[in-house]
């Protein structure tokens, strides 16, 4: 029998509801209505609540420090796929591809899957990731370099692709010297 834990992160997006089963991560949810609104939301999707516990979540969390410190570009977690199906999950695998501090389009991201007619369907796998930050899907724009909607939350989109281009910019002027 799986274990369904959860734990909470405070940072700068607000609060993130972390969701595991066993070690790996099924959900990471930045709660804009609130934990216990997406607490709820999971609890349906799984037809189970999640155990509180807070150390499940000490490696992502730190992680997601380092992340929003500027000194992380990848994350290393173990990813459950189970509220991913089909198409969606080679959309978001393709989406792993893009370097930190830049972004591709939708169709960009639709030839990486081999699909390259499908970048409304890239779209649509990109709002319902259940992996936010740790699967970039914020570094997926619009073919006019606009950055979309975000799950009706533009600013969140704004702030990563900030955070990531400062911190590129800087190593390219400490590198220039």
């Amino acid at each position: 029998m799986s274990t369904v834990t959860s734990t909470e992160y405070d940072g700068p997006l607000g609060p993130i509801l972390l969701t595991f089963i066993d070690d790996a991560l099924v959900r990471l949810d930045v709660a804009h209505d609130g934990i216990d609104l997406a607490r709820a939301e999971i609890s349906h999707r799984l037809g189970v609540v999640p155990e509180p516990d807070p150390s499940v979540g000490d490696g992502l969390v730190a992680q997601l420090d380092e992340y929003f410190a500027g000194e992380r570009r990848a994350f290393e977690v173990a990813l459950d796929w189970r509220l991913v199906r089909g198409f969606t999950r080679t959309a978001l695998e393709a989406t792993l591809g893009i370097p930190y501090g830049e972004v591709a389009s939708y169709g960009e991201v639709a030839l990486m899957a081999d699909a390259p007619r499908a970048a409304r369907a890239v779209g649509t796998a990109c709002a319902s990731s259940p992996f936010s930050i740790v699967v970039p899907v914020h570094r997926v724009v619009r073919a006019d370099g606009s950055i979309g909607e975000y799950g009706g939350h533009p600013e969140v989109k704004e702030q990563l692709l900030d955070l990531e281009s400062r911190v590129v910019l800087g190593e390219r002027l400490r590198a220039a010297g």
